[in-house]
Formats: C-alpha cells, structure tokens, sequence
C-alpha cells in the first residue's frame, strides 16, 4: 500500500511537470480517500474508464487526458458532475499528466509510438520540444508503405497525404493533436511527419512541400505512454497495476 502523496511524488519526480506550459493541471487532480494498492491506467478519464476501474477495486486512476483544462466550464454538472460522483463516492484518486506525458525521452507517449513502430529518436523539435525526429528500422519504398505498416501496428486507419512516393528515411512524429508541428517537420527536411489528426491546411502543405503527412488517431498514437509510466511507477512502489483500454475510433 502506498499513500496518495508518495504516489504523486513518484510520477512528479518521474514527468518534471513544473518544466511544461500546459492546458490544464498535471498530477492529483481528484483526491480519493484511502491509499493505493492497484493503479489502473487508461489514455482518458471519461466515464467508461471511471467505471472500468469501480469494477477491478482499484485504488488510483492515471490518465493522459484528465478532468480539467484551461478555458472549459467550471460548473460541476452533467457529465463533469457523473465523472466526479462516480470517482468521488468510491474514493478512486485520479492522475493525470498531459504535455509532461508526451514529452517523457523513455516512458511517455512519442518514445513509446516509436518503439511499436520501430523507429529510433535521434533529436527533438519544436515547442517544448515535445517533437522527436528519427529514422525507421529500415528505407520504405514509399510513404504508404509506412503508412500500411503504422496502420497494423496501431490497428486504426491512417490517412496520408503528399509525399511524391519518394523513399522514407526520416521521420519526424508527435502524437495526438500536433497537426501544428507540421511546417517545422518540413523544415527539418524529413520524410514524413506522423501525429493524430489532419487539419485542412496540412493537406494543402503535404502535397505542395513533398512531405508526407500521416494521421494515425490521437487516440491509436497515446495510449502507449500512461500504461508504460504507471507501470514503471507502480513496480517502483511495489503496487499492483493494470491498463484499461477504452475503445475510440478517433
């Protein structure tokens, strides 16, 4: 059994949270009432991870994706309100990490995609450097190539544009939302760039720069990282743990 506060001192000294601008708090964002004896991970706080976790006995919760973020509603009603009731009347503590997660060089989100699809990290990009740049296993012939094999490895859909069926070499990656990171990739001269989601301008710029833009899911491209930190974590304390995987086509 470990108490709540040295299961936050392990996650805090593990992901440095203080070093990240972020859009919502990183760490104990909902305080339980009992100390921890099995940790569960999931990618997101929603309901369906609350109440997976209700059934398994656990203890703590630590996702990626938590309860609050700059700018939303404060009221405590609806869905916010059944999250909380569900967590608070059961005594669950809820962990959540966000940049600090993706950023992590070993155990979070873009170290974790690179090693389920076999590329290795030689520098990082833009800001917060929370962007890695490397090199696959091997050449691919062309970008959908890779994307066929980023489709197997994550089993989700990968939408890819651009890239002239020019060899991959270097790739460069971000997971979830980093659409924005795009027009640095391309200055870094990469390949192809992999993250979550495509806007529109991006496929604009995939097909005019020649570089290859790959959206592979926010979900599918980090739910790697929490299951790899609160493990690492819970070994470290002695604690039981057990990743929850909530499906989502997104």
């Amino acid at each position: 059994m470990t108490h709540v506060q040295d299961l936050t001192l392990a996650f805090d000294a593990l992901l440095e949270p203080e070093k990240f601008r972020d859009y919502g708090p990183n760490g104990l964002q909902v305080e339980g009432d009992r100390d921890v004896k099995l940790l569960v991970s999931g990618v997101t706080a929603s309901r369906a991870l609350i109440e997976a976790a209700i059934d398994v006995h656990a203890d703590a919760i630590f996702v990626h994706h938590g309860l609050f973020w700059r700018g939303q509603d404060g009221r405590v009603v609806g869905w916010m309100r059944e999250r909380l009731r569900l967590l608070l009347s059961h005594g669950i503590h809820l962990f959540a990490y966000h940049l600090p997660l993706d950023a992590h060089a070993e155990l979070g989100n873009n170290a974790q995609l690179a090693k389920v699809l076999g590329f290795q990290m030689e520098a990082r990009f833009g800001e917060q450097s929370l962007g890695f740049v490397g090199a696959p296993a091997h050449t691919w012939a062309k970008p959908q190539a890779l994307a066929d094999h980023v489709a197997h490895a994550l089993g989700h859909p990968v939408v890819c544009v651009g890239g002239n069926d020019k060899p991959v070499r270097r790739v460069a990656w971000c997971t979830g939302g980093a659409q924005s990171y795009f027009e640095a990739a391309i200055a870094l001269g990469v390949d192809v760039f992999i993250t979550g989601e495509i806007s529109e301008p991006q496929a604009h710029l995939a097909k005019e720069t020649g570089v290859a833009f790959m959206a592979c899911g926010h979900h599918a491209t980090e739910r790697y990282g929490a299951p790899a930190v609160a493990a690492h974590v819970a070994q470290a304390l002695g604690l039981q743990h057990r990743f929850i995987e909530i499906d989502n086509p997104a």
